[in-house]
């Protein structure tokens, strides 16, 4: 398969499941639609997306105008049933491409947060390969509504945590791509700090390791659930 990761940001790029791709034999480009260049291919001649985040928001058209194009393309992928996982700002926009809303929450969610999936989430052939429950890595300041014929397959008390939009289309809120390095270099950020850098630190040495073995576990159900699909359609 032929892979796209849309990326919003150089510190929010396609982390781990570069590897998980190419492990599971696959192609995998990265482009942006901040980017001034052209795609390495055509954008609707990829056989499955990866959505990822970034600091901006879903809403934020006023200072990134790139949004609402990115948005067009994304219904555009949820019409056509073409594999897609958004992650963060991925869920946020493929929820804004199916038209919901999406808003800022009371108070952000970042570090670990235990998520639970929900029935439909246990059943799921993509979100399923996770544990009923489990600390997931968020860091996101927006949430977003479920769009009608969504099915809502994670959650906490703080948000929606992953959602089936269509048939071929997933998204979850928390950070399964991430590694280590990238985490650390959130940290540091001075625009964007953590409630407490220094516990966050030693969490993450504690609990990437096995977040990371979820998250090659998400990505290789996304890729295989990809690759039956396509199989069916051919």
């Amino acid at each position: 398969m032929n892979v796209l990761s849309v990326v919003h940001s150089d510190h929010a790029g396609t982390g781990l499941f570069a590897s998980a791709v190419a492990d599971a034999g696959h192609h995998l480009d990265e482009w942006s639609f901040s980017w001034s260049t052209a795609p390495p291919r055509p954008l609707d001649s990829y056989d499955a997306v990866l959505v990822f985040g970034g600091a901006m928001h879903a809403d934020q058209d006023a200072w990134h105008p790139w949004l609402g194009a990115e948005a067009s393309w994304l219904q555009g992928l949820l019409e056509r049933g073409t594999p897609t996982l958004g992650i963060c700002l991925g869920v946020q926009m493929l929820a804004r491409a199916s038209g919901s809303w999406v808003g800022p929450l009371p108070a952000p969610e970042i570090g670990w947060h235990e998520v639970e999936l929900t029935g439909e989430g246990r059943a799921d052939p993509v979100v399923g390969s996770l544990p009923e429950r489990f600390d997931a890595f968020q860091w996101h300041h927006y949430t977003h509504g479920v769009p009608d014929g969504a099915t809502v397959l994670a959650r906490n008390p703080t948000a929606v945590q992953a959602v089936r939009f269509r048939e071929a289309c997933w998204g979850v809120q928390f950070h399964p791509e991430v590694t280590e390095s990238q985490v650390l270099g959130w940290i540091a950020d001075k625009d964007d700090p953590p409630p407490d850098p220094d516990g966050l630190v030693r969490e993450v040495a504690e609990k990437m390791g096995r977040w990371n073995e979820l998250g090659r576990a998400l990505c290789g159900s996304f890729l295989e659930a990809a690759e039956r699909l396509l199989a069916r359609a051919a």
